[in-house]
């Protein structure tokens, strides 16, 4: 892989090369757009860290959405000439069913003079159709994840997580999980306080809770049928420290424990208990990745009955100590 020079980083310039084929996803080029901008905005415009180009991943200078919305690109790729800092791919909303052989040539050429290479959503079937994920892990919107392995059996797809990042390859889960990618790109690149500034300004989580995860609990369960079940994992998940034993959710849900049990079961898919348990890793994870908090504290938090009963939960769901998780995932 060609290391970038003075093209790719001019001064303190970054630059930063969004290439989008037609039928481009809007939000997933528009999202990590908005965050370099924005950190060239914090930086302030004799500083600004990113030099922002839209290409063409055609010959033509317009690029269509899927939206309906057209944008003028800079150029085309064609006449993308010069060293890229990082070369984004948002997806197509053809990405995933059809073969575009047309985009391989592009993508294998720019790729050659990028430190690094970031797909954003579905643009993952992009690079790998381009062969640049092969022997490597990578994910993808979580409706893509089994697609993506069956059609790319090289790829090491890892359906769970927000983002990967495998050597100087970065890929992304669905849509907003792109956002997530570029603030930690930005962080990689300026330090986490002119990240922090950018979640703040955007409305959003740094890291969103629950880290390393495309689903909380929460929003895996919420989409029950009956308001009484969607109400209930609402409460439970802002009352962690509280009783939240099969008994005491049913007598609240006004049901039967044998009804409630057969309910719950049927509209979250998951019994009472699992859903508890896996919520009280949630934020347990959250508490690991964000504080240094010890054990005891965080499963008091948590609504665990003792540190001892949080490290076996914590091994059985997520299958790794608590300690360990820590040590990869925390980053303060």
């Amino acid at each position: 892989m060609t290391q970038p020079g003075p093209d790719a980083r001019r001064g303190n310039h970054r630059r930063v090369i969004f290439v989008a084929f037609p039928q481009v996803v809007l939000l997933d080029l528009i999202g990590p757009w908005e965050v370099f901008s924005l950190a060239n905005q914090l930086a302030g415009s004799d500083s600004a860290p990113y030099e922002l180009e839209l290409v063409s991943g055609n010959d033509s200078a317009t690029i269509p959405s899927s939206g309906g919305i057209s944008m003028d690109s800079h150029r085309s790729a064609k006449h993308c000439r010069g060293l890229i800092d990082t070369l984004i791919v948002p997806a197509t909303e053809m990405a995933w069913d059809s073969k575009s052989p047309q985009f391989v040539p592009v993508l294998r050429r720019l790729s050659q003079k990028s430190r690094r290479i970031v797909s954003i959503c579905g643009g993952a079937f992009l690079l790998a159709e381009a062969g640049l994920l092969d022997g490597r892990r990578a994910t993808t919107h979580w409706r893509g994840t089994e697609h993506l392995a069956r059609r790319f059996p090289k790829v090491d797809v890892q359906a769970d997580s927000i983002y990967v990042k495998d050597g100087n390859i970065y890929t992304s889960a669905g849509v907003t999980a792109g956002i997530d990618l570029a603030l930690a790109l930005v962080e990689e690149d300026l330090g986490q306080a002119i990240a922090l500034e950018c979640a703040r300004n955007l409305v959003m989580f740094m890291r969103r809770p629950g880290g390393q995860s495309q689903f909380s609990t929460t929003l895996e369960s919420q989409n029950a049928e009956r308001d009484v079940i969607n109400e209930l994992v609402a409460w439970a998940a802002d009352n962690l420290r509280g009783d939240l034993s099969v008994q005491a959710l049913a007598e609240r849900a006004h049901m039967s424990l044998r009804n409630f049990s057969r309910v719950f079961r049927s509209e979250v898919g998951q019994t009472p208990a699992a859903f508890v348990e896996k919520l009280r890793i949630d934020a347990v994870r959250q508490r690991l990745e964000e504080t240094d908090e010890s054990l005891d504290a965080i499963s008091a938090y948590c609504g665990f009955r003792s540190a001892d009963s949080m490290r076996r939960s914590f091994r059985r769901v997520v299958k790794v100590a608590p300690g360990d998780y820590r040590r990869r995932f925390r980053r303060l």
